[in-house]
């Protein structure tokens, strides 16, 4: 195919600039983290890549394989409807491949929450992050990662606390007096130096962020096309890149860091020009992060209110 030229854009965009994203959290209520992503979506709602993401926190006992500080495990899944032209071996491979992207990068140490811990050596959650593609028109990494960025945003870990069982102590009689037994409850939370099991505090549906949600990375995918680099491709202009890089980075620390790179495609590559497309990378990634950044904001703020709402309504206000 020919080379590709700012006019040539079918979508009439500029080189670094995306399509229109649609985001909103808290979509999937039996989640304790939910999102929905569109990018390119048409006025009439039709169109565009679409990505469905949730989170679901599950209690996994240390002795019997799990880790002492948490785990997170993640899974992309593709609808068949999003690609009908592959057969189901090829899907299976791309979403191996989405997986394996998406597991690696958030699973790294570097990223780990540190209240995902219940009971040193016996009790710690366990992060299910499920991502689903609906439909894709392009870009689907940056659109998988940003999609699972907002529902580990939007996770909400149930606050736990340590309880101890103890066995009453039976009362001894002193002469021809009685003793009554002391009224203690079999759980005592208080000072438990070896806790057996635990308690939620909250709902199931409640609790507090993960720890250093900021440090969740944007993938940002470069499109090469001779001189030229462009992003959010579509479909069509994917398939006339022959090199095209993916650059993911966290913005939670300074500076920020490159937490994974990778080539799709064929090409060659001087370590000079790699060193540019880093720094480029990293400039449209930080413009990428903060507006996704603000849109999670906006939609905290959306729904807080919309509970004041409801919960007002039930009081009568």
């Amino acid at each position: 195919m020919s080379s590709i030229s700012k006019a040539e854009r079918s979508m009439a965009a500029l080189f670094h600039e995306f399509r229109s994203i649609a985001l909103e959290t808290g979509v999937a209520p039996l989640a304790n983290g939910s999102a929905r992503l569109h990018i390119g979506r048409n006025d009439d709602g039709s169109g565009g890549t679409e990505i469905l993401s949730a989170v679901k926190l599950e209690v996994q006992t240390v002795e019997e394989g799990g880790v002492d500080d948490g785990r997170i495990v993640c899974s992309v899944s593709c609808s068949p409807t999003a690609y009908p032209n592959l057969s189901t071996g090829a899907l299976d491979d791309l979403q191996h491949d989405l997986t394996t992207v998406l597991h690696q990068t958030l699973s790294h140490s570097s990223l780990h929450p540190s209240n995902l811990a219940i009971l040193a050596g016996k009790k710690s959650w366990l992060l299910n992050l499920d991502v689903v593609i609906l439909a894709d028109a392009g870009n689907i990494y940056d659109a998988v990662f940003m999609a699972a960025r907002a529902a580990l945003w939007d996770t909400k870990v149930p606050r736990t606390r340590s309880v101890q069982y103890k066995a009453r102590k039976s009362g001894k009689a002193s002469a021809d007096m009685d003793v009554d037994e002391e009224a203690t409850s079999g759980f005592d939370t208080r000072q438990v130096s070896t806790a057996a099991d635990f308690e939620l505090q909250d709902y199931w549906d409640e609790g507090e962020v993960l720890e250093g949600r900021d440090r969740w990375p944007v993938c940002l995918t470069l499109n090469l096309e001779s001189s030229i680099q462009f992003l959010d491709a579509n479909l069509q202009e994917e398939a006339s890149s022959p090199l095209r890089i993916l650059m993911l980075y966290s913005f939670g620390t300074s500076p920020p860091a490159l937490q994974a790179m990778r080539t799709l495609n064929q090409g060659d590559l001087t370590l000079a020009h790699i060193k540019t497309l880093i720094s480029s990378a990293e400039k449209y990634a930080s413009e990428l992060f903060k507006a996704l950044n603000a849109k999670l904001v906006e939609e905290d703020l959306r729904r807080n209110q919309k509970a004041r709402e409801r919960f007002s309504g039930r009081l009568g206000f």
